[in-house]
């Protein structure tokens, strides 16, 4: 008999075998931000100990950003035209995994500077692609009459890892040394490799792959005319990136107001394992209650009050109330967007999709907006939480934009 795993997530006992396609794309998830948490921490710190000096290092980790946004796309529309998700998902996380190891006998600049940007380029598609990958398993599993899953069972199960990760990195790097967390995350990124190769396939049938053929010749315009994707971009564009100054200048302030490391680490996890709560368990309930337009606007509201109170205070025990608004401002705004993307944009732009809206939409803008944090926190200090929130504020009128698309009748023979 199978061994078996309640998740306990709804109303409903929801029992997983090693069969199931939810405990693959969990282990998938598992394996691939538990890779993130042991690197992302401390790999700048890495890199500068090989010998680059501060500019350097902005100089490499600037060029990176801007590979990731080229490879991703480019790799979402190869997966698309050929219709080869798990294969790309593989290739890509071999790459990074060899490229991660390649960091340990390395010094000098272009070295660095050359491995840093395939290190990127493969990184990059990544997580478009797994997700493409399970929406469209979950939605199959939905609508096809066989037991469903929430996709946000898995993405909530990657940020515990990617929470874990960064524990044990950091208990290795303190014991041994920083070469510890390239071989943690080498170690993370080929069981990803390997895993890639048990999750099922993208769900396709003949009329789908001759449109994917045909499509991604013209993957930018017809995403362009999905007005309800374009909605849903520029709202996680907003909210999201409205986090930059929150993520770049929030322990700054509290550090430089007297609050310990101690208690600023209390009140990072705090926000963390609040997204950990919503991906699991609030943000489904909350998608069936409200709608996903309902659900957005939930979280554009809780960026406002977060923001807001940034502004103000940084008295701890009010700041402890509101970190867990980032399960709101965080996950459940990306769940919500991912079920409107799964929903309004054709299965042969899946990939393109994915990596159009995480690269360009949300990562352009949060690498935009952590510029402007910059500019905005050296000259009025706290009070540029105001813009931040003034940005959550502007989602509401593209939200409703978003639900008018979502009214017009090919939408909603999509939508469900």
């Amino acid at each position: 008999m199978a061994e078996q795993w309640s998740t306990g997530f709804d109303d409903r006992a929801v029992v997983m075998t090693r069969s199931d396609p939810l405990f693959r794309f969990v282990i998938l998830y598992s394996a691939l931000f538990s890779a993130f948490g042991f690197a992302s921490p401390f790999l700048p710190a890495f890199i500068a100990s090989r010998g680059l000096a501060p500019d350097a290092l902005g100089l490499v980790l600037g060029a990176a950003t801007a590979v990731r946004l080229i490879s991703g796309t480019l790799t979402g529309r190869l997966a698309d035209r050929f219709q080869a998700f798990r294969v790309t998902l593989m290739i890509c996380a071999l790459i990074a995994s060899a490229a991660t190891l390649a960091y340990v006998p390395i010094h000098g600049f272009w070295t660095i500077a050359a491995l840093s940007l395939l290190h990127a380029a493969a990184l990059a598609p990544l997580v478009p692609l797994a997700d493409a990958l399970t929406l469209a398993n979950a939605g199959v599993a939905r609508t096809g009459g066989g037991r469903g899953f929430e996709y946000g069972w898995v993405r909530g199960a990657g940020s515990a890892a990617f929470i874990a990760g960064a524990i044990v990195a950091g208990q290795a790097a303190s014991r041994f040394d920083l070469s510890a967390i390239i071989w943690l995350s080498a170690a993370g990124l080929l069981a990803a490799a390997m895993c890639a190769l048990v999750v099922p396939a993208f769900p396709r049938s003949a009329a789908t792959v001759a449109e994917a053929k045909r499509g991604t010749d013209h993957a930018w315009r017809l995403l362009l005319r999905q007005r309800a994707f374009v909605c849903v971009t520029v709202v996680a564009a907003l909210v999201l990136g409205s986090h930059a100054m929150h993520d770049s200048f929030a322990v700054i302030r509290w550090t430089a107001s007297g609050i310990g490391t101690a208690t600023t680490g209390l009140l990072w996890s705090e926000s963390v394992a609040a997204e950990v709560v919503v991906f699991l368990v609030i943000g489904p309930w909350l998608l069936r209650v409200l709608g996903p337009t309902g659900a957005l606007a939930v979280a554009a509201a809780c960026g406002v009050l977060r923001w807001v109170v940034m502004a103000l205070t940084v008295e701890v025990a009010v700041l402890a109330m509101i970190q867990p608004l980032h399960g709101f401002t965080f996950a459940l705004l990306h769940l919500a967007c991912m079920r409107i993307i799964t929903a309004a944009v054709p299965s042969a732009l899946a990939g393109t999709a994915q990596a159009v809206y995480g690269l360009i939409g949300v990562g352009g803008a949060t690498a935009l907006l952590t510029i402007f944090s910059g500019w905005l926190y050296g000259r009025f200090g706290a009070d540029g939480f105001w813009i931040m929130a003034l940005l959550c504020g502007l989602a509401f009128p593209v939200i409703r934009m978003l639900q008018n698309a979502l009214a017009m009748p090919d939408a909603a023979a999509r939508y469900s």
